[in-house]
């Protein structure tokens, strides 16, 4: 099954391959949009264990979406604030960096010969801290983590993938 195992509420135990395949599909079935690929990682601490679940998520802006996720638990109470934002961050970097250039290259052609009608794709790292509250310090830190990769990051209210889609999932 390979390292990578996602899920969603209609298929279970997908591989990175398979997962790459439902987005092509889903990009496929209606190419003339814009689409947004974001990855984010929320965690929850549990009695004797942290769980971090990953999201995929691919918005078919004001059409729709299709998502998956990846859980990942740690056997231990991860106390620090600073130690979950960091693997959080890193989680969602690890799976980004699944999506290859070639990957990417293959979901541009399908939109290339729609881009004058508005086709576009791009993709975005969402990172469970905002302005606001005990996470506002590690904004600088995690942001550059994520633009030195090439890639946009996105903080709260914008980063849906993280503290949305993933967080209903870690309780």
């Amino acid at each position: 099954m390979g390292e990578y195992c996602f899920y969603n509420l209609s298929e279970r135990n997908m591989d990175f391959d398979t997962v790459f395949l439902r987005i092509c599909e889903f990009v496929r079935a209606d190419p003339v949009n814009v689409y947004r690929l974001s990855i984010g990682t929320d965690s929850q601490t549990h009695q004797n264990a942290t769980r971090f679940i990953t999201a995929i998520h691919l918005h078919r802006v004001g059409k729709g979406a299709w998502g998956c996720l990846r859980n990942q638990t740690i056997h231990r109470r991860l106390e620090s604030l600073r130690e979950k934002i960091h693997l959080e961050t890193y989680f969602s970097q690890e799976i980004a960096y699944l999506f290859t250039p070639e990957h990417l290259g293959t979901l541009l052609e399908t939109l290339y010969p729609y881009q004058k009608e508005g086709a576009k794709l791009s993709m975005e790292i969402h990172l469970d801290i905002g302005n606001y509250g005990l996470t506002k310090e590690f904004i600088l830190d995690m942001t550059t983590r994520i633009t030195a990769m090439g890639l946009t990051a996105k903080i709260k209210p914008d980063a849906y993938a993280a503290f949305s889609y993933a967080n209903r999932y870690t309780k």
